[in-house]
């Protein structure tokens, strides 16, 4: 959960919390993507989705960093799981929209109906939303001491000498989905995800993911990250490309990994800003710190933007898990069972307070 607890309704309720997207090749012909949401489900978080809920994959086209098509999921109420009350089961519908329905609410070409907990296909569509293995993999103390060297001034190159996978043996709820690439376009496309409510108020984003760890590493403060999960792709280099450089400049200053750390962090603010997930469609998938296209499931995203902040390798340590992955869809491999988390302490979470979403 390259991204969690980034905003007030995020942290009150799991499920508005995008926490990765991945982009890659899937089926011959056809690309797979894929959100988590409910960070730490079972232990700290439930395993259902919201009602008001609007779970979307968002696609430019043309590089304007506005969506020219849209993959939207909404999901049903709730019900028991035969023989389990702690497992649920929920309809859900999936729509493409394009032109105007492409960048906001909820209308579109209906696509799909299902339940979770099941793959469905229909015309070359296949979608499965469910319980699976978190995959990302950081090295929490060691980010931590990494940070708090930044903050004092200096970079701590011993940071992540000691490591352990904060979020080993965790699960999240995948979305996850498989088009033809027709259904999508040609070339290079940006992708994002995002959360919004959608129901007897208006629209209200929630939550935005484009690129990993970009609240956590280059955002400061809260008002910041409650700024980015509100805004759009195009709004980025207006709105965030400053703190980007900035922090960028101050971090290969202490490390003294630049020539010109000014220079440096403008180029990494360029290259980060939009904040969207370029992808060549039909191409195999890599995420690393000298490009991006697509995302795997395994591939370290931690080390790639670690590595970019400092302008040097900077591996943490640990990465993701392949022995819980699929070769073929949904591409995520069992989730973690409740022996294997025995020793797994849950993610402390903040108290819950009375929401101010007009939803509520």
């Amino acid at each position: 959960m390259s991204h969690h607890f980034d905003t007030k309704l995020a942290k009150e309720d799991p499920s508005l919390n995008v926490c990765d997207f991945y982009l890659f090749q899937g089926a011959p012909g056809h690309t797979a993507m894929a959100m988590t949401v409910n960070p730490d489900l079972g232990l700290s978080a439930p395993d259902t989705l919201h009602i008001e809920g609007l779970y979307a994959f968002r696609f430019d086209l043309n590089s304007d960093a506005r969506e020219e098509v849209t993959f939207k999921f909404r999901f049903g109420p709730p019900r028991h799981a035969a023989n389990d009350d702690h497992a649920h089961i929920q309809n859900f519908q999936l729509r493409r929209a394009t032109g105007p329905d492409a960048l906001r609410g909820a209308e579109g070409e209906l696509l799909l109906e299902g339940e979770t907990n099941q793959i469905h296909s229909s015309s070359s569509v296949r979608a499965y939303v469910g319980i699976a293995p978190d995959l990302f993999a950081s090295n929490g103390a060691g980010f931590h001491q990494y940070l708090t060297a930044f903050k004092e001034g200096r970079f701590d190159a011993n940071a992540f000498l000691n490591p352990q996978n904060f979020f080993a043996n965790r699960n999240a709820t995948a979305i996850v989905l498989e088009v033809p690439n027709a259904l999508i376009g040609t070339g290079k496309v940006h992708a994002w995800a995002t959360i919004s409510l959608f129901g007897h108020a208006p629209e209200l984003q929630v939550s935005r993911w484009g690129l990993p760890m970009i609240t956590h590493i280059f955002f400061s403060t809260d008002e910041l990250k409650e700024k980015f999960n509100a805004s759009t792709p195009s709004e980025d280099v207006a709105l965030f490309s400053r703190s980007i450089a900035d922090f960028a400049e101050r971090m290969t200053t202490y490390a003294a990994s630049a020539a010109s750390p000014s220079d440096y962090g403008k180029q990494l603010a360029a290259r980060l800003c939009p904040t969207t997930l370029p992808y060549d469609l039909g191409t195999p998938a890599a995420f690393n710190s000298s490009s991006f296209n697509g995302r795997p499931l395994t591939d370290d995203a931690m080390d790639a933007i670690l590595s970019l902040t400092a302008n040097q390798p900077l591996p943490d340590g640990v990465a993701p898990d392949p022995t819980r992955t699929l070769p073929d869809f949904p591409y995520y491999g069992a989730p973690y069972s409740k022996s294997e988390q025995l020793s797994v302490a849950p993610v402390p979470r903040p108290p819950k307070t009375k929401s101010q979403s007009p939803h509520e």
